[in-house]
């Protein structure tokens, strides 16, 4: 049952309104002349939607409004004012309110306001309770989950998470292989040790065998002084491995040998070093193909598939896209300083829908793109991507006579990258690069 509070010091006001709002069997109205009985109503009852005057007689609409989002901060303000000023409109917007009409107004105007209030209060109220749900699903504070899937993978790194054992991590680009890395990590004994991360797809042959296993002053050109290897830096604690299918052989027996025996040499030495680390390794590759194309050492893979995890693509874990989109929609708002609360049924109805090629990674990005573009406490459907409304025009790029080749480039590069989602690999896919060729080009366009 619907119920509304109408708040105003008036008899006519009140009365007009609740003759005006009032549907038999579906809302039931509740009326108050002043901010005492106002606040006694809502302790009372379970109120949707309040509508009050700017000015009551024992305060103003504005401090009611902050008591009413600190009783229940899902409960949808509507402000009404005879003294109507941008001032006034703004404050009690910020305040949370949902929105404001000035008095004398038409009856279809305000049923129209409530009814657009109403829907806002439903979507309030559900991402409510879905944030309650999510509560008890956190394996870390990065981790959403509840889908059949995805809670299979998360009961298996609570069993493993405890062991020394190696992990491989298989799933496409963006499916949460590092969440899960990490989960691995924090969930064990080594979660006050470091974590350690490295690309093996992002970086040059040379330049990665220098990253793993670190080099000695004077090992090559530009080695100025010594330099420890990730496998140092990640002593006593964990190694995460991502794109492992893209290292090369020649480093794939090195890594062996760590795993095998727990000891290295830096570059440019003969001293060896042993080091205590767990190794989780990923890939989005086939890895069984990679083997058969001895791409890829067996003798490797079994060392590092002691316990193998495959995560699921967001678009088999659809019960999970709202709850995901949820938790980015808190990160965002808080890194921007916005009171977005939640998210349009319409646009919901297209998260859900959409194939999700990037998974979980593109889905952050639109959820990040959307805090940003909103100014209000919902995300609309205009939040959204073309791509993913369909209102995207064409995908035909034209370029004036004398653009230069590297303004090209960096265009159809963001360009690829947002139809992707983020997704790097498919992206270097699409443009006929290699990877570590794409995280290069990045780089060079950051930084120019």
């Amino acid at each position: 049952m619907i119920k509304l509070l109408i708040v105003d010091d008036e008899k006519n006001t009140r009365d007009a309104l609740r003759d005006g709002l009032q549907k038999p069997e579906e809302r039931i109205l509740f009326t108050a002349e002043n901010a005492r009985d106002a606040l006694k109503v809502l302790n009372e009852e379970d109120i949707d939607v309040v509508i009050t005057d700017l000015k009551i007689p024992d305060s103003d609409g504005v401090k009611l409004l902050r008591d009413i989002k600190k009783h229940d901060s899902t409960i949808v303000v509507i402000v009404m004012t005879a003294y109507a000023t941008v001032d006034t409109a703004v404050e009690a917007m910020k305040l949370g309110a949902y929105d404001y009409i000035q008095k004398p107004f038409r009856m279809q105007d305000i049923r129209r306001l409530v009814s657009r209030a109403l829907e806002t209060r439903l979507l309030l109220v559900e991402n409510t309770k879905l944030r309650q749900q999510l509560g008890s699903k956190y394996l870390s504070k990065n981790i959403v989950g509840f889908s059949p899937l995805f809670r299979e993978v998360l009961q298996t790194v609570e069993k493993v998470a405890p062991s020394r054992a190696a992990v491989m991590l298989l799933g496409e680009s963006g499916t949460g292989k590092e969440v899960i890395a990490r989960a691995l990590h924090e969930m064990s004994g080594r979660r006050d040790k470091p974590f350690v991360k490295i690309n093996c797809g992002a970086l040059p042959d040379t330049l990665l065998e220098s990253e793993l296993f670190g080099y000695e002053k004077g090992a090559f050109t530009n080695a100025v002084k010594q330099k420890r290897g990730r496998f140092e830096l990640a002593h006593g604690g964990t190694i995460f491995l991502d794109e492992i299918a893209d290292m090369p052989t020649q480093l794939q027996v090195k890594l062996l040998r760590v795993l095998q025996d727990g000891e290295f040499e830096r570059l440019g030495s003969e001293e060896t070093l042993k080091v205590d680390v767990r190794v989780i390794a990923a890939t989005n590759k086939d890895i069984d193909a990679e083997i058969a194309h001895g791409r890829f050492r067996e003798d490797l893979y079994y060392r590092l598939n002691v316990i193998k995890l495959k995560l699921p693509p967001l678009r088999q874990r659809q019960d999970d896209v709202l709850a995901l989109a949820q938790h980015f929609l808190e990160k965002y708002a808080l890194l921007n300083a916005k009171s977005i609360k939640g998210i349009a049924p319409d646009a919901a109805k297209l998260l859900e829908g959409h194939g999700w090629r990037g998974n979980v990674r593109e889905l952050e990005n639109v959820i990040e793109r959307a805090a940003v573009l909103c100014s209000g406490e919902i995300i609309q459907k205009d939040h959204l991507p073309d791509y993913i409304t369909g209102q995207e025009s064409s995908k035909v790029i034209s370029f004036r006579v004398g653009t230069t080749l590297e303004e090209i480039e960096e265009v159809m590069i963001s360009r690829t990258l947002e139809a992707t989602g983020g997704n790097k690999e498919e992206t270097a896919r699409l443009l006929g690069i290699g990877v570590a060729t794409l995280y290069r080009k990045l780089k060079d366009n950051h930084e120019a």
